[in-house]
């Protein structure tokens, strides 16, 4: 028979064997985030439109190309998310969580949906873990966000990370580097894709992230925003290298670095994998973010890491990842009474952290035990009429093949387990006590 359908292009399926590796992940980044005191917060996989055309910018890549919009049955233009943070603002807002007092500090770990060519760790449906903080102008909060991140890192096993830093300024220094850049590429705009070339009068900036191969190449001779920052911005610049130089933290500074997003001020910065010769995310200040979503002027920054990017890291480093949990108990059902039973004494394993489990699919005593092996139970017991009526089984270690009978009584039967499963952990494959 024909499958109906498959998964779309671009997306794909976490299953069991997979999973696991995904759960680490999320584990290590909320458990960073959280010593650092990001709190999680989770918005809708649709917003209104307008949010992203004014958040994200309307020349940027993921506007013009990228996102997935459609009208709603009420005649709503709605998109889907192709980025964390401008929905993050609007929750901040819309909930007033600044009243709590600043910073706020948030997280998020979200899907994400962009429509481009699928690559590698890049898909239609892409996952992000990522913060955002708001009310913090200093650089040190710049820098706190960055070593969040490095630090999740290294507590992944991940060994080859590197970070790019730079500052793209404030709006006020930016205006003249505008200037610059658009009388260098209107000297090459035969040179510029069709996108560049309407980008050239709106907002130059945007032709220094095309991935256009021969835009990329006229552009690596364009001015550096560097040689146009004003005094204050190149004072945070430098204070945020100072801090991060005091912490140890090895940074490149690349003038040519300016993200993907119209939304961000003064410092950016990448996360680029040394190996895989692409960056695991990045991220920068957005101070002006706020108030263009109708809020107080308010300062804020975050970054966004791209987990399937990190996962190729991980396994392409050959990181070793814990074991999914397995079964330790599996009990062999003879008859009705013995299921009632079974079902009973599961539950109290359970209910004492035990995975354990029993048969639901009505199968004989020989495949029980076969399914047993193939799932690697450590321990099986065989309930049958004997059993209940005697209220004692034969519990079978699967890899050393001994029996011991214990209590299958409600009163003794977790003790007995306890005893038996924990004298088999005591020894090694040898039998020496270790």
């Amino acid at each position: 028979m024909e499958l109906i359908t498959k998964a779309p292009k671009g997306t794909v399926d976490i299953v069991p064997g997979k999973s696991e590796k995904w759960q680490l992940m999320e584990d290590v980044f909320r458990s960073e985030a959280e010593l650092n005191g990001f709190r999680e917060v989770r918005t809708p996989v649709f917003e209104h439109t307008e949010l992203f055309l004014r958040g994200v910018g309307d020349t940027t890549d993921v506007v013009e190309k990228q996102m997935y919009t459609f009208e709603d049955k009420g005649g709503r233009s709605i998109t889907l998310r192709p980025e964390g943070t401008a929905g993050a603002v609007r929750a901040m807002l819309e909930n007033g969580l600044y009243n709590e007092g600043y910073p706020v500090k948030l997280y998020y770990l979200t899907s994400c949906y962009r429509y481009e060519k699928p690559q590698a760790g890049r898909l239609r449906e892409l996952h992000q873990f990522g913060v955002e903080m708001f009310g913090a102008a200093e650089p040190l909060a710049d820098a706190q966000i960055i070593v969040l991140a490095l630090s999740a890192f290294k507590r992944l096993g991940l060994e080859d990370v590197g970070l790019q830093i730079n500052s793209i300024g404030c709006p006020e220094c930016r205006k003249e580097y505008h200037k610059a850049l658009k009388e260098y590429f209107t000297e090459r705009k035969d040179q510029l894709c069709d996108t560049c070339l309407s980008r050239l009068e709106r907002n130059p900036m945007r032709i220094l992230d095309c991935k256009s191969p021969e835009c990329q190449e006229v552009a690596k001779g364009a001015p550096k925003i560097t040689d146009y920052l004003c005094e204050d911005c190149r004072d945070h610049f430098a204070k945020v290298q100072e801090f991060l130089t005091a912490l140890g933290i090895e940074f490149e500074i690349d003038p040519g670095l300016v993200r993907g997003l119209d939304y961000y001020t003064r410092t950016v910065f990448e996360f680029p994998s040394k190996s895989l010769g692409f960056a695991l995310g990045g991220g920068g200040r957005y101070d002006g973010l706020v108030e263009e979503f109708g809020g107080k002027p308010t300062p804020g920054l975050g970054f966004g890491l791209g987990m399937d990017r990190i996962l190729l890291a991980l396994e392409a480093q050959k990181v070793e990842f814990p074991q999914p949990v397995k079964c330790e108990a599996y009990l062999v059902c003879v008859g009705e009474e013995a299921q009632k039973k079974a079902f009973r004494l599961v539950d109290e394993l359970h209910r004492c952290g035990v995975p354990a489990d029993f048969d639901v699919c009505g199968r004989g005593v020989k495949a029980q035990m076969k399914y047993a092996n193939k799932i690697g139970a450590k321990f099986t017991l065989v309930l049958g009429d004997d059993e209940i009526r005697q209220g004692k089984a034969a519990m079978k270690n699967m890899k050393t093949g001994e029996t011991k009978t214990i209590s299958i009584t409600e009163e003794d039967f977790i003790n007995d387990y306890v005893t038996v499963s924990t004298e088999a952990a005591d020894f090694s494959e040898d039998g020496v006590f270790f």
